[in-house]
C-alpha cells in the first residue's frame, strides 16, 4: 500500500523524478558498500555528473527554482537547495580530481540522498499545490527544452571558446 502522504507527481516533473531515482540508486549502492577503494566510486560519480546530473541541476535552476522562489513559503527552501547544488558540484569536482577518500564518498552519498528527498518531498509536493496548472505545464515544457539541449550537447560535444 502506498504511503498516504505521497502525492502523485505532476507529469511536468516526472523527468526530474526519474533522474532522482537514478541518483538515489547510486546513493543506495554507496550506503551498502563496506569500505571499498574510493576510486571506482569517484569514477562513477564523475560519470553520473557528466551524463545526467549537471543537466539535471541546470534544468531545476532554470525551469523550477525561479517559479518556486516566487512563493514566500518556498523561497528559503530554494536558496537552501541552490546551496546544496553548489556543495554537490564541488564534491563532483573533487571526485573528478580523485580527491575523495571513502569517508568523503559516503558523505557525498548521504548528502545527495537527503537533497533529493528534500526536492521530492518538500519542493515538488508544495510546488504542485501552489503553481497553477498552466504554469506547471510551462515549467514542464521549459524543463523538456533544457534537458533536450543537454542531450544534444552530449551527442555533439562543442569546441571550447
Amino acid at each position: 500500500m502506498m504511503e498516504a502522504h505521497a502525492m502523485l507527481r505532476d507529469p511536468s516533473l516526472v523527468p526530474l523524478s526519474r533522474q532522482h531515482q537514478h541518483a538515489l540508486a547510486l546513493c543506495v549502492r554507496i550506503a551498502r558498500a563496506t569500505g571499498p577503494d574510493p576510486l571506482p566510486w569517484m569514477e562513477e560519480m564523475e560519470q553520473h555528473f557528466t551524463q545526467e546530473i549537471r543537466f539535471h541541476f541546470a534544468a531545476e535552476e532554470q525551469a523550477v527554482f525561479p517559479r518556486a522562489r516566487r512563493f514566500a513559503e518556498l523561497a528559503p527552501l530554494v536558496e537552501e537547495l541552490l546551496g546544496e547544488h553548489a556543495w554537490l558540484r564541488e564534491m563532483f569536482a573533487r571526485a573528478e580530481r580523485r580527491e575523495l577518500d571513502w569517508a568523503g564518498v559516503q558523505e557525498f552519498g548521504r548528502a545527495l540522498s537527503e537533497h533529493i528527498r528534500k526536492e521530492e518531498r518538500q519542493l515538488f509536493e508544495r510546488l504542485q499545490k501552489l503553481l497553477p496548472a498552466a504554469e506547471m505545464k510551462e515549467a514542464g515544457e521549459s524543463l523538456a527544452k533544457v534537458l533536450e539541449q543537454a542531450a544534444a550537447a552530449c551527442a555533439l560535444p562543442r569546441p571550447k571558446d
